[in-house]
């Protein structure tokens, strides 16, 4: 069977994983059963249940010797009852019942004998709804690689029928989505003159003063202390909360949404972006939480910022391509506003010490400047000292207009993310047709009532709104 050599960062999702901390990212999306087909769920999973084609990478299997790499297996190798599972909520099916359920089926480590996917069909949701919750390995996908994914599954036409689970498009399979094909980069880079063989080593020179002038800059602070401005935030300078010590297996699942217009426009009056405010609100939340907690520190939170570096003509990719910056969450500032414009400062500073540098020199930068942090989680000191960074927060583009399976209507859809030692608690926002949904994940044992940072999130927009005085819609 043909095999496929891991990169170093994806392979180390792998490497660090435990059954405490599975490395696995999921997506939970529900739908509308249509009013004419009240059999629709398990009409489609019966008929998902004969749809046995598989395409990368939910066909690769992981194998660690005798070097960390992917087989891939025919279509009748893989055992589709495995990772298929039909589920039913129990009585009345409200939101909470669906997150319990969500929480339990995502604090499970994946069997390493199967490929690292499962995909669980959920009815009994209340007024006539039904979920779809996919989980797959963090090493095989990232947020926008996951997003790709659904814009090729879910289909803009209501009509469309017979439609393909995500385990035969994969990263390969055909586009259901019912939009025309994004134009391509191809052309300009057949048109773009040849370089010199000197050329090429001139660039590779720079790249690596780069990486390496990025890297002096981040890690120089983290070594040296640095403060000259308050809003600088670097690696292992984050102050230890109850977010940051050892985890334990099970999860705790929570869920949020606002209209993307309400918070472009308290962008627009603020003066910063829409990744800002979605900062701003999870700081604002974070430390009435940790106050009310007596664990508010008196340094400011920093967060883990991923950013996507995947570049447009690369959608076949199996595995990540992100890097990280770090930005202060200003959770020492009492006021809204002084809390936004420190957040807005240090995702600007972030942003600036990030190099302007793509492919394997930025896998190079991400590698040197993760190796600290998942080095620790691979050997086992995770939650023990200092924190690299009190929690993750992730924004991913998302679908702007509204999909359909099968003509079952995409209503919702919430990121579900992973946890290490020494970060208890990731927040994930992804958009779709007009909404922005957040997913909190926390470690059931760390954070108690952890649906309080959800319901915190809302009365701090509203308190950032009137702070700026935008009217509420």
């Amino acid at each position: 069977m043909p095999r496929k050599m891991l990169a170093i960062n994806d392979s180390a999702w792998l490497f660090a994983e435990t059954h405490r901390t599975p490395m696995q990212v999921g997506m939970l999306a529900t739908f509308r059963v249509p009013a004419d087909r009240p059999t629709f769920v398990a009409d489609l999973v019966a008929r998902w249940r004969e749809t046995r084609a598989f395409a990368p990478p939910f066909n690769l299997l992981f194998r660690r010797a005798p070097v960390p790499s992917w087989v891939e297996l025919g279509d009748d190798d893989i055992d589709l009852d495995y990772h298929l599972r039909h589920s039913a909520l129990p009585h009345p099916g409200s939101q909470r019942e669906l997150g319990v359920l969500v929480s339990r089926l995502h604090s499970a480590k994946m069997d390493r004998r199967y490929p690292l996917w499962e995909c669980h069909v959920i009815e009994g949701l209340e007024e006539d709804r039904w979920s779809l919750y996919f989980k797959a390995h963090h090493s095989q996908v990232d947020g926008v690689g996951g997003i790709r994914l659904l814009r090729r599954t879910f289909s803009v036409d209501p009509e469309a029928r017979d439609m393909l689970p995500p385990w035969s498009i994969g990263v390969r399979g055909p586009d259901q989505s019912g939009l025309p094909p994004r134009p391509s980069t191809k052309a300009v880079a057949v048109a773009a003159p040849k370089s010199s063989p000197l050329a090429g080593v001139g660039g590779a020179v720079r790249s690596v003063r780069e990486v390496g002038g990025s890297l002096t800059r981040t890690y120089g602070e983290t070594l040296t202390g640095r403060r000259d401005d308050a809003d600088r935030a670097a690696p292992f300078r984050a102050p230890k909360t109850i977010f940051n010590g050892r985890i334990h297996t099970p999860r705790r699942f929570a869920t949020q949404h606002y209209p993307i217009d309400r918070l472009q426009r308290l962008a627009r009056e603020a003066g910063g972006s829409l990744n800002d405010v979605f900062l701003a609100l999870c700081s604002g939340s974070l430390r009435r939480y940790l106050a009310e907690q007596d664990a508010l520190p008196r340094s400011p939170l920093i967060a883990n910022v991923p950013v996507s570096v995947r570049p447009p003509e690369t959608g076949a990719r199996v595995g990540n391509a992100i890097t990280f910056l770090y930005a202060s969450l200003a959770t020492d500032q009492s006021h809204p506003v002084a809390r936004f414009e420190a957040i807005k400062a240090s995702t600007k500073l972030g942003k600036d010490r990030l190099p302007a540098v793509g492919g394997a020199a930025m896998d190079a930068y991400t590698a040197a400047l993760m190796s600290p942090f998942l080095g620790q989680a691979m050997l086992g000191f995770g939650g023990r000292g200092r924190p690299a960074a009190n929690l993750v927060i992730s924004n991913v583009p998302g679908l702007p207009e509204t999909r359909y399976l099968d003509g079952s209507q995409l209503e919702e859809l919430y990121p579900v993310s992973l946890l290490f030692n020494g970060q208890a608690l990731n927040i994930t926002g992804v958009s779709y047709d007009g909404e922005f949904n957040i997913g909190y994940t926390g470690c059931r044992d760390s954070l108690p009532s952890l649906q309080r940072i959800a319901v915190y999130s809302g009365e701090e927009l509203e308190a950032l709104e009137q702070a700026y005085g935008v009217s509420t819609p």
